[in-house]
């Protein structure tokens, strides 16, 4: 057990129960909850379900930052249970315009030393100012809301030692970059990065947010910062000194791995096509041409970024042919830019200012033309999530994509010819909250006819005959399982948004997944999803399992399942397995059937199960799966989901 972290320390301080040992079961309390409305409705829907009265946490936040696009009227539908479903439960409400979650709530309630989880992945944004802040499924914001503990695997600590200071047009988002083609995007799972050393001081607590925001894509539990003198100055302009705590490491902390980076070392970095974790320098790229730019988002959303972008583009032209496209963080640092000025300078230089929200980011509007190359700050380029199938997404900083923009091809920013500028932070930001809308009780829950029930699973069966609906390859997303874009709106309703699962895989004039699914599932057989390495990863989104639930899958067999996803399984009354023998996989095909006897038994903790693989001329092979269910996990899939146990 690493000693002396700052993750030890919160732990300690929100211990419930369970073990300190890494990798064994961990309950937290939990002070504080955010949703988003892409997860939110379901995460309301079922906190109803458990009859909860109203929420008991110190705070909960319920954010409109996703579905803003209203094509049609299932968005604003979902807008109006999340209002009134907010003042009932005595949740803070933050409308559409108002802010993405991560950047306004480390903005206006993150604060050093408290629990934080949220219903999108990104929630780790708040270690940017010390927080201990993780993303989960819809259903375990729920059942946070109602006051129970959050249980995680007792976390590994990655410490990263910081040393030296940043150079000019070196980012944040190089230093993050630099870590993901070092860890990569799989392999950390129950690990959380804790970053420390002397360099740590070098940098604003924007900075600090935008590399624990796109820690998130290293697969580990959270990161985090120590709260120091910089975080005490940042809380001081945002006029919320009064929450600052100093929390930092002991000068003896032992840490699992330690990791060292050189600030000054850093150079512009890019992640290519598609994965964030196929990092190359950006002089390597030098000449590609672009036709599109976004800067944004939650991950450099924020006043330093943009205010840079606008310094930088003052008096010049982006280049013809290129769009460049800004997505503001939050309401405050959009009227801040429009106050002193360099809104106007963003667009003079003929930037598109685009509605503070998540927007381009999920594959809501601003998809590439095909063929073409977009340069994106955001966190992730998953194949197909900018809405173009066989897009081109790179991410990088706000610095590398200025230069892109006034040059139309990739450029090093070091050789743009003229000085980064250096951006002061006001001695105050603006920081009016007129919009949030506080709880209300008594309020009457409005709930149109587009939004659905959270469905129930049946428990799982003792003799379970399954058939493999699909095998997929390794590190499968969750934008993969269910996409996001313009099916977002079908959030709310189970039965449609099931339609589209794995429909990045559908072949043409062949059934789909769901077709598949729903015909293994009338045929009174169970699905079953064989996955390889680093199955799940990506974004919080329980849909991922409740859709396949509702369309009959049972079991998900992999080499590795992540965290997130993986409870969200378990949620949901999903089998998650691992293959015991990683050539197992090799075995499985599309059709073939996989029978397990016995299973209610089988279950135990560490234990292992034994399934039986029957291939379609009649040939069959013993497969041994591990899993990593604990006892309360174990009753929650043999009830068939925690909506099913008491």
């Amino acid at each position: 057990m690493a000693k002396g972290t700052v993750v030890q320390k919160i732990i300690d301080a929100h211990y419930v129960s369970g073990s300190r040992t890494p990798g064994e079961p961990v309950a937290i309390k939990i002070d504080q909850t955010l949703t988003q409305d892409a997860t939110g409705t379901m995460a309301y829907l079922e906190l109803e379900a458990m009859k909860t009265p109203k929420v008991d946490t110190e705070l909960s936040v319920s954010y409109v930052d996703h579905n803003m696009a209203q094509n049609g009227p299932e968005n604003r539908n979902d807008h109006l249970y999340l209002r009134t479903v907010a003042a009932n439960k005595g949740v803070l409400f933050s409308p559409p315009g108002n802010g993405i979650c991560h950047q306004l709530h480390l903005e206006r309630f993150g604060a050093p030393g408290k629990t934080l989880i949220g219903s999108d992945s990104h929630t780790p944004t708040g270690g940017g100012i010390g927080m201990m802040a993780i993303g989960a499924g819809g259903l375990d914001v729920a059942l946070a809301m109602a006051g129970k503990a959050f249980h995680i695997p007792y976390p590994k600590v990655i410490g990263v030692k910081l040393t030296g200071s940043l150079s000019p047009w070196c980012a944040a988002k190089d230093v993050i970059l630099k870590l993901l083609s070092i860890l990569t995007t799989k392999g950390n799972v129950g690990s959380v990065v804790e970053y420390f050393g002397p360099g740590v001081a070098t940098l604003s607590v924007p900075q600090r947010a935008t590399i624990t925001n796109m820690g998130a894509e290293l697969g580990v539990t959270t990161s985090l910062f120590p709260s120091d003198e910089m975080t005490r100055a940042w809380l001081r302009r945002q006029n919320r000194e009064n929450v600052f705590v100093p929390l930092e490491a002991d000068a003896d902390a032992e840490y699992d791995r330690i990791i060292e980076i050189d600030l000054a070392g850093i150079v512009p970095l890019a992640a290519c096509p598609s994965s964030p974790d196929q990092v190359k320098a950006v002089s390597e790229l030098a000449g590609i041409e672009v036709d599109q730019v976004l800067i944004g988002s939650c991950t450099n959303g924020g006043y330093r970024d943009l205010a840079m972008a606008a310094m930088a583009l003052r008096g010049r032209r982006i280049a013809p042919g290129v769009t460049l496209g800004i997505s503001p963080g939050s309401r405050p640092v959009l009227e801040m830019l429009a106050r002193n000025g360099l809104l106007a300078d963003l667009v003079a230089a003929g930037a598109r200012i685009l509605e503070v929200g998540c927007g381009p980011c999920i594959g809501q509007g601003q998809s590439p033309a095909n063929g073409t190359v977009s340069v994106r700050t955001f966190n992730r380029n998953f194949a197909g999530r900018t809405g173009t199938k066989g897009d081109q997404a790179y991410l990088v900083s706000p610095e590398t994509a200025v230069a892109v923009a006034l040059t139309g091809r990739f450029t090093d920013p070091r050789t743009l010819g003229f000085d980064c500028p250096r951006v002061e932070e006001p001695e105050k930001f603006w920081s009016d909250d007129a919009l949030f809308q506080k709880p209300a009780a008594g309020t009457e829950i409005i709930r149109k006819p587009t939004i659905g029930e959270p469905p129930l699973n049946t428990p799982l069966p003792d003799e379970l005959a399954g058939e493999i609906v699909i095998k997929v390859g390794d590190k499968i997303t969750t934008d993969h399982i269910m996409p996001a874009g313009v099916h977002l709106k079908l959030r709310s309703n189970i039965p449609a948004y099931s339609r589209v699962v794995f429909e990045c895989f559908t072949e043409p004039g062949k059934p789909s997944f769901a077709e598949r699914a729903a015909a293994v599932r009338d045929a009174g057989k169970a699905g079953v999803i064989i996955g390889r390495d680093s199955y799940g990863q990506g974004s919080s989104r329980e849909h991922a399992a409740i859709c396949p639930m509702y369309l009959g899958v049972k079991v998900v067999a992999a080499l590795a399942i992540e965290r997130i996803h993986r409870a969200n399984l378990i949620n949901f009354g999903i089998l998650p397995l691992l293959f015991a023998d990683p050539a197992d996989y090799d075995a499985m095909e599309q059709g073939d059937a996989l029978l397990f006897h016995g299973l209610r038994h089988q279950l135990a903790v560490g234990k292992p199960v034994t399934g039986e693989l029957v291939k379609a001329d009649g040939k069959k092979k013993t497969i041994l799966f591990n899993h990593p269910l604990s006892g309360e996990d174990i009753v929650m899939v043999l009830a068939g989901g925690r909506l099913n146990c008491p």
